[in-house]
């Protein structure tokens, strides 16, 4: 396992010491400051087979999960519950569409991958509380990692996030409040009381490692693929670190020769129509989004108003050749049910939001048939029970 260099501003590109515990870039001279990004050492990984290294590895770890590709993640022991390497399903109907199922991680989800990693390093710099602003699954996965881990963990939720959010975290013992608002008013409650009661703040983008679990996502994305680029990648995008993340790894799987450079994936960002910041942005050439006002959707992880990390994503996403869509609610339950019925599958609304969006973009001409595509459903379906029940106008028969 690689030892970190140190920690690298996406925007000033200041270089800051991994020795103590960071948020955000503390030399930044504008504002918002910049996200950190972790940076190792890595030369003494050039030129040896990532297939041997990563089979040894998943062998020798005691999980073997995303901490299969512990030689490019930090040096400590992991607060793991299996999570990572998640399934890739071929689709039944599309010989070239695979979907990548996040649903399979512990608590459900894509977040039990960055939550690990921070929670993770959290226990490894001695940190005793841990504070997350969350539209729902990033805060059952903090309390479940903080539970394993023995720390403290503070919640802050809107008050309409689905069910099995609230009772997840509630059961794992965090301290869960609920919100009259938006995951953006969460994170504002977060801010101002952090200082006072003595939280590490871990919110998208506000501490270095969740990127670092989300970056596996695109090491297994390539493994699964025999180690070669898809044409396209759907992500669901809400703070949009799994995007940011996986370009992370394909930058590391490039300059280890792990995989040839050239042709990447285009990233394709998936939003709701109800909450669409970041295609907005993408259609009118700007460099990072405006706050989006009256947010909505029942897809509660892409109602996000404003991400933190809009300008990478941006930048992500034009420099793939890729694209920003969004897809209405109806056509992301008409997905759901599509699925459900035909691929056996009942994603989450995010996961349909993309198989909605491949749908759109295949009949606009943008992919082809013959291209290959990987989409993430980031979420099991089970989670969201009851806003798609709400969603179908089903309730339970009383007799």
């Amino acid at each position: 396992m690689p030892p970190i260099a140190y920690l690298e501003c996406s925007r000033c590109h200041a270089h800051l010491s991994a020795d103590t515990p960071q948020t955000l870039c503390t030399r930044c001279t504008s504002q918002p400051a910049g996200s950190l990004y972790v940076r190792y050492d890595l030369a003494h990984l050039r030129g040896v087979s990532p297939r041997e290294l990563i089979s040894r590895d998943a062998l020798l770890s005691p999980s073997p999960g995303m901490w299969r590709y512990r030689s490019v993640l930090p040096d400590v022991e992991p607060v793991s519950l299996g999570e990572g390497w998640t399934p890739m399903l071929r689709s039944r109907r599309y010989p070239c569409v695979f979907l990548k199922e996040e649903g399979a991680n512990p608590t459900g989800t894509f977040k039990a991958r960055g939550l690990a990693l921070a929670v993770t390093m959290a226990r490894h710099y001695g940190l005793c509380k841990l504070a997350v602003p969350s539209a729902g699954n990033a805060a059952g996965a903090l309390a479940a990692y903080a539970a394993a881990a023995g720390i403290e963990a503070h919640i802050f939720m809107p008050r309409d996030v689905p069910f099995a959010n609230y009772v997840e975290a509630t059961a794992y013992g965090a301290n869960v409040v609920l919100v009259d608002g938006l995951i953006s008013d969460c994170a504002r409650i977060v801010q101002e009381r952090k200082q006072q009661q003595g939280w590490f703040d871990v919110s998208t983008l506000k501490e270095p490692f969740r990127v670092e679990g989300k970056k596996t996502m695109g090491y297994e994305c390539v493994e699964q693929l025999d180690w070669q680029y898809p044409d396209a990648i759907f992500y669901p995008t809400g703070g949009g670190v799994g995007l940011i993340g996986m370009a992370k790894a394909f930058d590391e799987m490039e300059e280890l020769g792990w995989v040839a450079p050239g042709k990447r994936p285009k990233m394709i960002a998936v939003q709701s129509s109800g909450c669409a910041p970041v295609v907005k942005a993408f259609d009118e050439g700007r460099p990072a989004s405006t706050m989006w006002q009256d947010a909505h959707t029942f897809a509660s992880g892409l109602r996000v108003p404003k991400p933190y990390g809009d300008s990478i994503i941006l930048d992500i996403v034009r420099n793939s050749g890729g694209t920003a869509i969004s897809v209405t609610d109806d056509q992301i339950l008409a997905s759901i049910f599509d699925w459900a019925r035909h691929e056996g599958l009942f994603l989450s609304p995010e996961g349909a939001s993309v198989t909605a969006a491949y749908d759109q973009l295949l009949a606009s001409g943008f992919l082809k048939p013959s291209d290959r595509v990987v989409l993430f459903n980031t979420g099991a379906g089970l989670k969201y029970t009851d806003v798609i029940a709400d969603a179908m106008k089903l309730s339970r028969p009383m007799n």
